[in-house]
């Protein structure tokens, strides 16, 4: 008998719906603060190659509008293109009022390593994407693999 309850009980766990708040776009991710949903910066990185096969993405402004609190963010993503798997996520550096990482191709170059994030399918094309550590203040980027564009945020 307990096992027929424990079946139902997972059974029903599996079966509940999202009911939270929905992107209203594909392919862009919000920030999720309680029921409220803001919109990440998106913009397109600008290569510039530096010396010894260095390559930096500058972003233009020295601060995203998308602004959070929280040091642990969590993300919704109604996809369309998109793969959340291939997200990643970045911390930027601030210089001479714009934003900007940096990347070495040689193989003894230290380069900034992607942040953790756990991702969660919440229904058909929605999911979740939380950071997995504190982040502390300061801009962020989350980037497609292979792609100059970016979705930023900052934390303060």
């Amino acid at each position: 008998m307990r096992l027929i309850v424990l079946c139902l009980i997972t059974v029903a766990a599996f079966a509940q719906k999202y009911a939270g708040p929905v992107p209203p776009k594909e392919d862009l991710p919000y920030l999720l603060q309680a029921d409220n949903l803001i919109v990440t910066e998106a913009a397109t990185a600008q290569e510039q190659k530096g010396k010894k096969d260095e390559i930096t993405y500058i972003i233009s402004g020295a601060s995203s509008s998308a602004r959070t609190p929280l040091a642990s963010p969590i993300f919704l993503l109604k996809l369309k293109d998109l793969v959340p798997e291939k997200l990643h996520l970045y911390k930027l550096e601030v210089k001479n009022g714009h934003r900007e990482i940096s990347f070495r191709n040689n193989k003894k170059a230290k380069n900034p390593e992607p942040l953790r994030l756990n991702i969660r399918r919440l229904s058909e094309g929605l999911f979740r994407l939380e950071v997995s550590d504190s982040l502390p203040n300061g801009q962020y980027s989350l980037s497609p693999d292979e792609s100059n564009d970016v979705f930023c945020f900052e934390v303060f």
